[in-house]
């Protein structure tokens, strides 16, 4: 059974605190959008997938107390919100195009006579929540895509060996994953032979998040630090790297977590195949290239404590990017629910 890092009942938002994971298990209230706009902003919940669908349904909580009658102030506030919940992680477009459609939304039914108040709140509140489902259906059609795409395009019969960077599994969608919902599709087909996860420093989101549900799931495994990646290519024999998104441009180019391109350059120069496994949602076709994507800096001590114990010297520098961008070139092909596509082909299923 798959992890569950959103529990959501209409009135009622439980997020897993990521923060504590593997440790301890702790589910915090969402109460409104400041609730929600701190569990994304302090990465309690985390994962592009989980950052839009959490900051949303955070508004529908907040909607459910609303008593008002006047459909322009309710309009007029979900605007304002929105915005706010978009700003507190950058970079991940699915939360910014997520609030663009409920915003013309929410415009569409004010300006329909013809809907109430009350029936304003329901549809809106109803289209949120179906947000909820359609992103699992999403996960497995990745997964589904993937697993035969990359099934077709190994040689032979050997099991498959994976490489994979962060965490894109039920703890960062809202439920099976993207890059690790390929993973398990890989497992169910029998032909996984071992899955490597990498520590994702500076936040450990592969040490601590990956490896749990890896673990959680019985998947063979095996967890390396970031600057192993080069020795485990060449020793190791890796058939594919698999990885998620945050945002892609229009042209392929891909920001994801940081280190995500030095492992595209090094399976690059050893022939392993590089895949970005991400929704149509992560897609965003107003960016001509990667240049154009916004990254998200980090606190400094995200790199210079673990916790609260300081392992790095004080008074040093510190450049803490939360994420990188992988060339186009470097992508083998973008795995979405509606199929694999190569990096310059994304126009033709966004213009379907």
């Amino acid at each position: 059974m798959s992890l569950e890092s959103i529990k959501y009942q209409r009135g009622n938002l439980e997020i897993l605190d990521q923060l504590l994971l593997p440790l301890q298990t702790r589910y915090i209230k969402v109460l409104g959008v400041e609730d929600g706009w701190k569990v994304i902003n302090k990465m309690q919940v985390r994962g592009a997938p989980a950052i839009a669908i959490v900051g949303c349904l955070s508004l529908a909580i907040e909607l459910l107390k609303d008593d008002s009658s006047d459909k322009k102030v309710m309009r007029q506030e979900i605007e304002g919100k929105l915005n706010y919940l978009v700003s507190a992680r950058p970079t991940a477009v699915n939360i910014k195009l997520a609030a663009e459609e409920l915003i013309t939304l929410a415009n569409t039914l004010s300006a329909d006579e013809t809907v109430s108040a009350d029936t304003f709140k329901e549809r809106f509140i109803s289209f949120i929540e179906n947000m909820l489902v359609k992103d699992i259906e999403d996960n497995k059609a990745i997964g589904n895509f993937g697993c035969e795409a990359i099934l077709n395009s190994l040689k032979g019969d050997g099991d498959i060996r994976v490489l994979t960077h962060c965490n894109t599994g039920s703890l960062a969608t809202a439920g099976y994953g993207t890059a690790l919902g390929v993973i398990r599709s890989l497992n169910k087909s029998k032909r996984l032979e071992h899955v490597y996860c990498t520590e994702t420093r500076p936040y450990n989101q592969g040490a601590r998040l990956t490896a749990y549900e890896l673990v959680h799931e019985k998947i063979p495994a095996t967890l390396i630090v970031d600057s192993m990646v080069a020795a485990l290519m060449h020793v190791k024999k890796i058939s594919v790297v698999i990885v998620g998104a945050d945002r892609v441009a229009a042209n392929g180019d891909t920001a994801n977590k940081i280190g995500t391109y030095q492992i595209a350059i090094v399976a690059k120069y050893h022939n392993v195949p590089f895949y970005v496994a991400a929704p149509l949602t992560s897609i965003d076709m107003s960016l001509k290239s990667g240049d154009r994507i916004k990254i998200e800096e980090r606190p400094d001590k995200e790199m210079t404590h673990i916790g609260e114990f300081r392992i790095a010297a004080p008074g040093i520098n510190c450049w803490n990017p939360s994420f990188d961008v992988t060339p186009a070139s470097l992508i083998t092909g973008i795995i979405t629910e509606k199929g694999v596509f190569a990096p310059d082909k994304l126009h033709e299923v966004m213009n379907q």
